[in-house]
């Protein structure tokens, strides 16, 4: 499954590039570390911003402040969810929890809360109309192209002054580290999943 935010993860990515170079050149004088490992210790540092940035969902926030400033983070969130998930079929409050990674009765809240307000509606399932699934309306759709635009926009602004061989390459490789990112992550859930299985799994 792609994170939900992996272009929000490349614009702050891309913010961050600037300062590379001269971190890199730092780390060495202070170190002593080869190029090899002064490079793998920037991308920590710099992981480091990333993650404050992504806590504090500075890019939600601005597309919330532009677009509809009455919303929550989780309301895009669970837009956002609806979205990706539509093309594999039906969508259930389920399929949303499973995509944000929530409980289920805190997914069905927040898809309450959007059916409220006209950006999601509940209906019976074509397949099994004992089933209840969850579909985008006209408002829901509208808000989230309203909102890729909103996050179009800072990346444009952002890639300005880049050379486009420079944007196609790191396209490619940033993708390629935050599906590794994912992949760890998996196979950490994994693991966890299979020592509670199994009983392994230590006492907090």
């Amino acid at each position: 499954m792609r994170t939900a935010y992996s272009g929000f993860m490349t614009v702050l990515c891309f913010a961050m590039v600037p300062f590379m170079e001269q971190e890199i050149t730092t780390l060495k004088r202070e170190t002593g570390a080869s190029d090899s490992e002064a490079h793998r210790a920037s991308i920590g540092r710099s992981m480091g911003r990333w993650r404050l940035l992504v806590g504090r969902r500075v890019l939600a926030r601005l597309a919330i402040d532009n677009v509809a400033p009455g919303l929550e983070i989780s309301h895009l969130d669970v837009l956002d969810a609806v979205r990706r998930a539509e093309p594999e079929g039906e969508v259930t409050v389920g399929t949303i929890a499973d995509f944000m990674r929530i409980d289920p009765s805190r997914a069905s809240r927040i898809v309450s809360d959007m059916v409220a307000r006209r950006a999601l509606r509940r209906e019976a399932s074509q397949a099994d109309a004992r089933r209840i699934i969850v579909v985008m309306t006209d408002l829901g759709k509208k808000l989230v192209l309203e909102v890729q635009a909103v996050k179009r926009g800072v990346i444009e602004s952002i890639l300005a002054d880049w050379p486009e061989e420079d944007v196609a390459a790191f396209s490619i490789l940033f993708d390629k580290f935050v599906t590794g990112f994912e992949q760890v992550y998996q196979n950490r859930e994994r693991e966890k999943k299979g020592r509670i299985g199994d009983g392994s799994a230590s006492a907090p």
